[in-house]
């Protein structure tokens, strides 16, 4: 027996693996019902010098921007219509599993095995390990499929749901 999921949240990057993440999600949305909730966090760690460059801040925020736009376009194309978008600025990671995740209803995350920053996938472990030792509720972790590799920095996200 399938556990019914009501409240799932997808982590999204625009990377490939965050494009199958929310394919995925798009999918058990629309077989269960559940609410959807798409969370983009600008990670303010990285490139320090820059954090203080407003012109950084501000493209930065018109990623977040743009990308959920490209997502609720998406979302819409598909008949999904309980969705809810959310920008946050710091540590995804932190900002996943301790704000977004304990503030809201989640009962499933849903992720990218890995996502846009090697560097810190490299140093200090992934978000997506992150949050599945972490999170107070389920995480499924997500990889790509072998065509979607194959269009490494492309958005995926682009691709309409039927």
């Amino acid at each position: 027996m399938s556990k019914h999921y009501e409240n799932i949240l997808v982590a999204v990057d625009g990377s490939v693996e965050a494009d199958e993440a929310f394919n995925q999600a798009i999918e058990m949305v629309k077989d269960s019902g559940a609410n959807l909730i798409l969370a983009h966090v600008v990670d303010t760690r990285t490139n320090a010098i820059e954090a203080y460059d407003h012109s950084t801040s501000v493209r930065a925020t018109e990623f977040a921007e743009n990308l959920m736009a490209r997502y609720k376009e998406v979302c819409t194309q598909a008949n999904v219509t309980k969705v809810e978008y959310i920008i946050e600025y710091g540590s995804p990671k932190i900002i996943i599993t301790k704000d977004i995740a304990k503030t809201k209803p989640i009962d499933l995350i849903i992720c990218g095995a890995t996502g846009l920053n090697a560097v810190e996938r490299f140093l200090i472990g992934s978000v997506s390990e992150y949050i599945t030792r972490h999170a107070p509720c389920d995480v499924l972790v997500v990889r790509p499929n072998k065509s979607a590799k194959q269009k490494s920095g492309e958005a995926n996200v682009a691709e309409k749901h039927s």
